[in-house]
């Protein structure tokens, strides 16, 4: 299924053209992309057929290869990527329900949290392969990331996996880095790019 066009919310003019008061139609059917489209990484059965448990690299989670091994969307080319114009929001929950990505919670035997929301937050179903780096929106790409306890909502490991993946993104929209070498290595361990996102992208800013 195809999206013609979606709204989105829009916080300036100079960043959506076409706004009204505040509201920007995207011309998704422009980028003649395939929202659902997915190529895994590796082959998992979904939903898994076995416990799945994150693991630690560098003091930060990951998720279980054999459950979320990563998933792009190959319509999301290099040009879609880099076109101002286009929003994740043209290929996000496009696949997949929040109530089917909720499910990832018991492959991982994580309580599904409360109150999971603005400071309260403490986990997030991510995106493993993030949709801004062209991760397709299907299980094999989503898992839940949690804590640490007893720290700040900056502090927190998927606030953290945002910055790389800011990084990461404008790595790639200057030619510093492959698409598909940053698709590679934040499916792998997206902890391995921590310092230099902290460093060039601040509190997830990037300069």
């Amino acid at each position: 299924m195809r999206r013609s066009a979606i709204w989105v919310v829009c916080f300036g003019i100079a960043t959506c053209g076409g706004s009204i008061h505040g509201v920007a139609q995207v011309d998704c059917s422009r980028f003649d992309i395939e929202p659902s489209a997915s190529l895994p990484l590796h082959t998992v059965l979904i939903p898994p057929t076995r416990a799945c448990a994150t693991r630690m690299s560098n003091g930060f989670p990951t998720p279980d290869p054999d459950c979320t091994p990563g998933a792009i969307n190959p319509s999301l080319t290099v040009e879609v990527l880099l076109n101002p114009a286009f929003r994740t929001s043209c290929v996000r929950d496009s696949t997949t329900t929040g109530h089917e990505k909720a499910a990832t919670y018991n492959w991982y035997g994580i309580s599904h949290p409360e109150n999971n929301t603005g400071s309260t937050q403490t986990c997030e179903l991510d995106h493993l392969i993030s949709l801004e780096l062209g991760g397709a929106d299907t299980l094999d790409n989503i898992w839940p990331q949690c804590g640490p306890p007893g720290v700040t909502l900056p502090e927190r490991y998927f606030k953290e996996k945002d910055a790389v993946e800011n990084y990461l993104a404008r790595q790639v929209k200057t030619g510093a880095m492959d698409l598909e070498a940053a698709q590679q290595g934040i499916a792998t361990d997206w902890s391995q790019f921590l310092d230099a996102a902290r460093a060039a992208c601040p509190g997830g800013r990037c300069r």
